[in-house]
């Protein structure tokens, strides 16, 4: 019995036939093995080819019709590709089929190879990106890794309501006061260390008492919700410098460069505000009074000047939120409580007690990583970020139902998150954002 070596088999010789007359297939074998025996001398006869394993069996596919047998001879080859076409023109020479004509035709000569060399590849495809997904960072990246960790361990407590601070407050003269703890995270990454948080809008009695003894000059993030955090920090400490992020930035995500650029920039308190009065400072204030109320020299205007005076007593008199006088109106503004310009902000739609027990802890336990975590319906992590590429992330994730970031919440990544779908956004703290009813959204 001929040999069939499969696993060997290098290229298939595909030979049409016709003859002229009513044959079989032992027939056609026959004339094959027949007219070809010696022909090509001892090492290319089919015989021999076969017993050594360098051809398969061939195999023919024929009908007849008409008197006449059409069809095809297959003859698998291991030989290389010279020695396989000696054996198909030798093949296609032969000419009689028993006592018919025949005509024999190579229609091609197929390298199988070609089907497995695309199998290997397509395999070797998904092996690398199943190797990509599960091997180890690259050297670059567990670099950056350590780097940043090492530098978010410099984050120290300062004061009684141990806010975010840099390990260098107490020897540095000048302190650069930010809004949160994700600002102070950043600014330690891009190694400036004298730096503390305010925790946003609730100003700590702490930066109050710190003004008095350093320098402050106070960064806060491009949008309305950091000049408000701004204004309301120059009314209740000494400020002395300004600094803001570019416009709709925020510092925890600003580079080092866009850093040492928007301190550059800094301008003092007074010209940032627009001239309005800081810090109170009684002891200048003293000079209005006593020229407002110098002794007057009576006989020239007569009995108006008392007048005038009681009307200036009155008004100096009057409370700090009076609507009428020039004096009062300056002070009303000076004093006017930042939380009444917030409340008129819309609000969004709160949380119930089961949605904010749900999501807190999460939150809780993702202080200071600069994270963020998509979640799914049934509260799963369907991926995680960091925050920096957040809203880049939310904008191609598909399925995500809530969002859990140790960050602020922000108009961009609201408007992302609505267009995505997300249902939930919870955040360290929250921006100035506009009102969603598609979206919940709340800070811890």
């Amino acid at each position: 019995m001929a040999k069939t070596y499969i696993n060997t088999v290098k290229y298939q010789i595909r030979i049409k036939f016709e003859i002229e007359g009513i044959v079989d297939k032992p027939d056609i074998i026959g004339a094959i093995f027949g007219q070809s025996e010696g022909l090509l001398g001892d090492e290319m006869d089919l015989k021999e080819l076969q017993k050594n394993g360098k051809i398969g069996r061939i195999e023919i596919n024929h009908t007849t019709a008409m008197g006449r047998t059409k069809g095809e001879v297959i003859v698998p080859s291991s030989m290389d590709m010279a020695e396989t076409s000696i054996l198909a023109a030798g093949i296609e020479s032969v000419d009689k089929v028993g006592p018919c004509e025949a005509k024999l035709e190579i229609v091609d000569i197929e390298d199988t190879r070609t089907d497995k060399r695309k199998e290997i590849k397509d395999r070797a495809k998904e092996l690398l990106k199943r190797m990509m997904e599960k091997s180890s960072p690259e050297t670059q990246t567990i670099t950056e890794e350590i780097r940043e960790n090492a530098r978010a361990a410099d984050i120290t407590e300062y004061g009684p309501d141990k806010l975010p601070a840099g390990p260098e407050i107490d020897s540095s003269d000048e302190i650069i006061v930010v809004e949160g703890r994700a600002d102070v995270i950043n600014m330690l990454k891009n190694q400036i260390k004298n730096v503390i948080g305010m925790n946003g809008s609730n100003i700590s009695r702490t930066i109050t008492e710190l003004s008095k003894r350093k320098s402050l000059t106070v960064f806060v993030d491009g949008d309305r919700g950091g000049e408000l955090n701004a204004r309301k920090l120059c009314q209740i400490a000494d400020v002395e410098f300004i600094a803001k992020a570019p416009d709709g930035k925020e510092v925890e995500e600003l580079t080092r460069k866009e850093i040492l650029q928007s301190l550059k920039k800094k301008a003092p308190a007074s010209e940032e505000l627009g001239g309005q009065r800081q810090f109170p400072k009684m002891p200048q204030q003293r000079p209005f009074e006593a020229r407002e109320f110098r002794p007057r020299h009576m006989g020239e205007r007569g009995p108006r000047r008392p007048m005038r005076r009681e009307g200036l007593h009155d008004e100096r008199r009057r409370p700090m939120n009076a609507e009428r006088g020039s004096w009062g109106e300056r002070r009303t503004f000076e004093r006017t409580p930042f939380g009444a310009q917030e409340e008129r902000q819309p609000q969004m739609p709160s949380l119930s007690s089961e949605e904010e027990g749900k999501f807190k802890p999460l939150l809780e336990g993702m202080r200071g990583s600069m994270k963020a975590k998509l979640l799914d319906g049934k509260n799963e992590t369907v991926k995680e970020v960091r925050v920096k590429d957040l809203v880049a992330e939310v904008s191609k994730s598909k399925g995500a139902s809530a969002i859990v970031f140790d960050g602020v919440i922000t108009r961009r990544l609201m408007e992302a998150a609505e267009k995505a779908g997300v249902q939930y956004v919870i955040g360290a703290r929250k921006g100035k954002i506009e009102r969603s009813d598609k979206i919940k959204a709340a800070a811890f």
